[in-house]
């Protein structure tokens, strides 16, 4: 009796949309088949991985080639032919053996998948059985939360490796596409997008339901590092065109200023998370809006820093058509931040709700790494004189000096603001021995965090840009022999 051979659909990277059946083949396999590449990694093999059983015989089928070139006489093709016509002689011997084969394949077997050419080569002398798998194509819908298609519409499925010319025209004449096999190709497929008018409908989705998986607005993705296991899709364009808006859904529109903190998502509120979550539309200075994981459902605003006035305008009158908005700022929206702009622009859109999530602030952040050196009374200034006169400035530090209050100094410097820094360690010296400690905090939770601890008497205004925040002590202030800030309680 001969073996029985299966080709397997292990679907698109995580185990756990591996199939009941594929599973339990797996397991009773006396031979386990797969592809790799020369490096003899097989992703297909760690999927397999948690069903297979030991003792079970493993058949590395090694590619001679990717996409290098060769000497082969009958060029590439004559080299894979040559491959496959020995892979499955390989697989045949076990067959007549009367072992059962099962071949592993990602996604679905008969969908650009590897064992094809065995079940082209095999299938018409064994007993055979194809098991499908869940395509790359309906994992990257699923984790874009998108149809593919709808009632009549028609799907384009296609290889990246077409020519330019010809990827453009299936695109501009089809409703929705997935064009596979990125990699080297992504540049002439982002073109093809682009020339077919499609590119800002486009997604790109990588290593869908893996570990390592990311989405992005295809436009947005630098060619650089694209890996062969990716995709762009254009999902469904009648996505909502058969749901009728609702007066009730019209009524939610909303603006919430949201405090995103200094840094990543560990900075992030529960509850800045949820507003962010309920958002359809994110309005905010460009890397802050970069700031959030992008969704495919929601729309995204990125503007200037200088233009708050009109950001909170653009933001009310979205809300006022019916958008949940989210105008997003770092650290808390009170702060040197959109919750007043919103808020001052709000008195022309009295219909519309607008409701301030706090964050966490930078001065918070900064203070946090060195120790407790807000434990007291202090204030919060900015030294940007762009919205009030320096004059202003100057007086509010002479006046917190005298005070003896810790200070949060935002804004200290910038490209065009280059002397402040130093006129206001002058002011402070006035008035503050020159051993005060003082903390100079720079992107605090991001990757090129510093953090400095140093005296007012010999702050270097060179160590200081826009992307710090300076913390300057007050009278009661201490430094510890571990290098540990932080000011009393208790006052002298």
């Amino acid at each position: 009796m001969t073996g029985r051979l299966y080709g397997v659909g292990l679907g698109p990277g995580d185990p756990e949309l591996v199939t009941v059946k594929t599973a339990r083949l797996i397991g009773e396999a006396d031979v386990i088949a797969y592809h790799a590449a020369r490096h003899g990694r097989s992703i297909a093999r760690s999927i397999a991985l948690p069903y297979m059983k030991d003792g079970q015989i493993e058949e590395l089928l090694l590619y001679p080639l990717t996409t290098e070139t060769t000497d082969h006489p009958g060029g590439y093709q004559g080299a894979l032919d040559d491959f496959y016509a020995d892979c499955a002689e390989r697989l045949a011997a076990h067959l007549d053996a009367g072992r059962t084969v099962v071949v592993l394949s990602e996604g679905d077997p008969l969908f650009y998948g590897s064992y094809m050419h065995m079940h082209k080569r095999l299938a018409h002398r064994y007993p055979t059985e194809v098991v499908p798998g869940v395509t790359s194509v309906s994992a990257a819908s699923a984790v874009l939360g998108r149809p593919l298609v709808e009632r009549d519409e028609v799907l384009t499925v296609l290889p990246g490796t077409l020519p330019a010319e010809v990827l453009a025209d299936r695109l501009r004449g089809t409703d929705s596409a997935a064009v596979l096999k990125l990699g080297r190709t992504f540049e002439k497929v982002r073109d093809a997008l682009a020339e077919a008018g499609r590119l800002d409908d486009a997604w790109y989705v990588e290593r869908a339901t893996m570990g390592t998986e990311r989405v992005a607005p295809l436009k947005d993705v630098d060619a650089d590092g694209v890996p062969y296991f990716s995709l762009a899709l254009l999902a469904s364009p009648a996505e909502r065109t058969f749901v009728p808006e609702s007066p009730a859904a019209e009524a939610r529109g909303e603006v919430v200023v949201v405090g995103l903190g200094p840094a990543g998502r560990p900075w992030l509120t529960p509850e800045a998370q949820e507003a962010l979550a309920a958002a359809t539309d994110l309005v905010g200075y460009g890397p802050y809006v970069d700031r959030v994981a992008p969704n495919p459902r929601q729309s995204r605003h990125r503007t200037d820093n200088r233009v708050e006035a009109e950001r909170a305008r653009h933001a009310l009158e979205l809300a006022r058509d019916g958008a949940r908005v989210a105008v997003v700022s770092s650290g808390d929206p009170g702060v040197f931040a959109m919750a007043s702009a919103v808020l001052e622009a709000a008195a022309d859109f009295p219909d519309v709700p607008v409701r301030i999530v706090p964050g966490l602030t930078a001065a918070q952040a900064v203070a946090s790494r060195v120790g407790a050196p807000l434990g007291h009374d202090y204030c919060v200034l900015s030294l940007s004189d762009l919205l009030k006169p320096w004059e202003v400035v100057a007086d509010r530090l002479t006046a917190a000096a005298r005070a003896d209050l810790v200070l949060a100094i935002y804004n200290p410097a910038s490209r065009s603001r280059t002397w402040q820094v130093a006129a206001a360690r002058d002011l402070l010296l006035e008035h503050r021995d020159a051993t005060t400690p003082v903390v100079i905090g720079r992107n605090v939770g991001g990757e090129q965090e510093s953090v400095t601890v140093t005296t007012l008497g010999e702050l270097d205004p060179a160590q200081v840009d826009m992307r710090c925040l300076l913390i300057v002590g007050s009278s009661t202030t201490r430094i510890t022999d571990r290098g540990v800030v932080y000011t009393p309680r208790r006052y002298p």
